[in-house]
């Protein structure tokens, strides 16, 4: 039986469902590196730091080779870069979207409250009480 490819594809996005695994590929998709170079870059407990090596490469995106007494890992699938590449591009235009709202909502408040200044409930609960 065969996985349709939705499901296929929400699997591989659960894999990425990771900041430690994220950053692990942002800095794997620069150069190869070993699991020390990693951990000096990354924030995480070594246990934490191989469990999550160990998701990547059952999911097929990273390789380990031996060097001497290292182990080193890269990307294995060059396309992961191409996607982080998109994610980041895709942020960037949500912020963008978002920061161009908050500037016409700014733009609208300034100007609803000149239309509004001088009159209304607010004035007349900071008037002077009558006796």
């Amino acid at each position: 039986m065969t996985i349709p490819l939705y499901q296929a594809k929400a699997e591989f996005f659960r894999t990425l469902g990771h900041p430690a695994r994220i950053r692990i590929l942002e800095l794997l998709a620069e150069q190869e590196l070993a699991v020390h170079e990693l951990r000096d870059r990354i924030e995480i407990e070594p246990s934490n730091l191989s469990q999550q090596l160990a998701v990547l490469r059952r999911a097929g995106l990273i390789t380990q080779r031996r060097s001497g007494s290292q182990v080193l890992y890269a990307i294995s699938v060059q396309e992961v870069r191409d996607l982080l590449i998109a994610a980041r591009r895709i942020l960037l235009g949500l912020l963008e979207d978002r920061e161009q709202l908050r500037r016409d909502l700014g733009s609208l408040a300034a100007s609803a409250s000149i239309t509004t200044r001088g009159s209304g409930p607010m004035t007349s609960e900071l008037a002077e009480p009558r006796s």
